[in-house]
C-alpha cells in the first residue's frame, strides 16, 4: 500500500509502538479466542502494521478516532492502554472499543461511523476547535 499523506499535514508525535507489539497483541487475543475465553466475536488485522504507524504520526493525541470493527491496532496506536483494551476484548467488546481519554469510537455497524465522525467533526468546527476526526473506513 502507497500512502498519500497530504502535504500540509505535519507530524504531530513519534509512535512508540512497533510492527511486531501490535501482532503480538493481535496473536494474544487470537490464542485466547481460539481457547475459548472471549466471550463474543473479534475481528483481527494484519498486513497494515507499517501503513498505521505511519498514519498515527499525524493524528494528535487529542483528534479523534472512528473505525470500524477491526479496530485494536487503531486504538492501540492512539493511545488506549493495552491492559484495559485486552479486558475489554476478552469481555466480548472487540468489535465496540469506545472512550474518550484517548477519543475513539469503534462500531462493527457497517457504515455507522460515518455520520459519528461527520458530526464530531461539525462540532468541533462549530466550537473553533483544532482538533481534527480521522475516519477509517473500508471494512465491506
Amino acid at each position: 500500500m502507497i500512502l498519500n499523506i497530504p502535504k500540509h499535514l505535519k507530524k504531530v508525535r513519534d509512535v512508540k509502538l512497533t510492527e511486531e507489539e501490535l501482532i503480538n497483541f493481535e496473536s494474544k487475543v487470537r490464542d485466547v479466542y481460539e481457547a475459548g475465553k472471549i466471550k463474543g466475536p473479534i475481528h483481527l488485522a494484519k498486513n497494515n502494521e507499517k501503513e498505521l504507524i505511519e498514519i498515527f504520526q499525524y493524528i494528535s493525541e487529542d483528534d479523534w478516532v472512528f473505525v470500524p470493527w477491526r479496530n485494536h491496532y487503531h486504538a492501540l496506536l492512539h493511545g488506549v492502554n493495552p491492559d484495559k483494551l485486552f479486558k475489554s476484548i476478552v469481555e466480548g467488546r472487540s468489535m465496540g472499543t469506545n472512550n474518550v481519554d484517548p477519543n475513539f469510537y469503534a462500531s462493527s455497524i457497517v457504515g455507522g461511523i460515518l455520520s459519528i465522525a461527520v458530526g464530531t467533526a461539525l462540532a468541533l468546527k462549530t466550537k473553533g476547535s483544532n482538533n481534527r476526526v480521522w475516519c477509517f473506513v473500508g471494512d465491506m
